[in-house]
């Protein structure tokens, strides 16, 4: 039996997409414009902006009456619900499945937001275990957070894989834990001072077929 963890974010589900809906909604709700909407995606970073800065911001910028508090619940509350799943991950994890492989998730972020987009995106019904950084008390790139993973997938890290999109928590991470490497590029180059990846994919979709060859 083999084992292979993945990110959530921008792996497993488009958060950015869902981000951008989220936006556009938000924009709509308090009468902005698209240049509006184009402002909130760049202050997001790609999920990286501290998320109380990042509404400190927004309530700066445009006036908006509810607290940092407010606005973050609110966004943790609607934002799982707008993410879809990746292409092809809904129908590729359970080819995994059927050809032996133990599926589990590694993310880091709040661990209600994650486990709503977990169930959200219907990835949590095809999927063995997920770990959580906020829940479990530490987050990649800390080994403890793999073995967390595999133990609820009842699969050793022995021989396993890691997909996922980050250079530092995802690549390096899964080869500190011992497991082999699958980056999801989205369309950008490998640099930094990490080592490479073993292998380098277009999307999950992608990551999917190289297990399966």
């Amino acid at each position: 039996m083999r084992l292979v963890l993945f990110d959530l974010d921008n792996t497993l589900v488009d958060r950015a997409e869902g981000f951008r809906r989220w936006a556009w909604e938000f924009c709509a709700e308090h009468r902005l414009s698209a240049d509006d909407a184009t402002w909130l995606t760049a202050a997001d970073e790609d999920g990286h902006a501290p998320r109380e800065a990042f509404f400190a911001a927004v309530r700066d910028r445009f006036t908006v009456k509810a607290t940092v508090a407010e606005l973050l619940e609110s966004y943790r509350r609607r934002h799982p619900a707008l993410i879809p799943a990746a292409p092809g991950v809904l129908t590729g994890l359970p080819r995994l499945r059927s050809a032996g492989w133990r599926i589990g998730v590694v993310t880091n972020g709040n661990a209600e937001q994650q486990l709503a987009t977990l169930l959200c995106t219907d990835v949590a019904g095809l999927v063995d275990g997920w770990a959580i950084s906020e829940h479990e008390g530490v987050g990649k790139p800390d080994r403890r957070l793999f073995e967390i993973a595999a133990e609820r997938c009842q699969a050793p890290l022995a021989d396993g894989w890691m997909v996922g999109d980050g250079a530092r928590a995802d690549i390096a991470g899964g080869r500190a834990a011992g497991l082999h490497t699958v980056w999801v590029d989205r369309g950008r180059e490998w640099s930094g001072d990490e080592k490479a990846p073993d292998h380098v994919v277009a999307d999950a979709a992608g990551a999917i077929e190289l297990l399966l060859e």
